[in-house]
């Protein structure tokens, strides 16, 4: 077993911790969406998902954004110490819909002209997406658990064709956690009312 191999499972065991936490909305999971971009910076590269190589960098910045603005952010006019889960703002739906779309031609562009990609538009779309997704979970919308839902499903299918098997059973399980993790969220907004 070569340093690749084993960073994918490595990586793919702090990915159900992480994922676990995600589920429970606990902020440990911030601390953990920090180590795993390092790890997994090491395994994208090697599988030439360059997208997903550059993307972890986000991930770690936002990791550190995330964790700072559950832990210092207050809702207005509460004294409650953690930030309530909440919907997403219908507000934000158009603005995150256009930079979706700006974020994935500008991937593909970087991807097939700047690298030798195979798979430019299925790489270039889940990373896409996946900025998104974090930026939603940082600010703890109900909803970030659709948009995972579809980078995860997307992501499993590209980790199959790429060889990466356990990151691929990762992803397959978080899209099933997503769904579950959706209707826990659901019963959390219920219950802070």
């Amino acid at each position: 077993m070569d340093t690749y191999q084993i960073l994918d499972i490595i990586g793919c065991i702090v990915g159900l911790i992480y994922i676990y936490q995600e589920y429970k909305a606990s902020i440990w999971l911030w601390m953990t969406g920090i180590i795993m971009p390092v790890i997994y910076m090491f395994v994208y590269y090697e599988a030439g998902l360059y997208a997903d190589f550059g993307m972890q960098i986000y991930y770690t910045l936002a990791a550190i954004y995330g964790y700072l603005y559950w832990k210092l952010g207050k809702k207005k006019g509460t004294e409650d110490k953690e930030i309530p889960i909440t919907h997403f703002p219908r507000r934000y739906i158009m603005p995150a819909i256009i930079v979706f779309f700006v974020l994935w031609i500008a991937l593909y562009y970087i991807l097939v002209c700047f690298t030798n990609s195979t798979v430019p538009v299925l790489d270039s779309f889940g990373n896409a997406l996946s900025f998104i997704g974090l930026w939603a979970l940082a600010k703890k919308y109900l909803e970030q658990w659709w948009i995972w839902i579809v980078v995860d499903a997307e992501l499993s299918a590209l980790y199959i064709y790429k060889g990466i098997p356990f990151t691929a059973m990762l992803y397959a399980l978080y899209t099933v956690i997503a769904v579950a993790g959706y209707f826990k969220w659901r019963r959390y907004i219920k219950q802070q009312k």
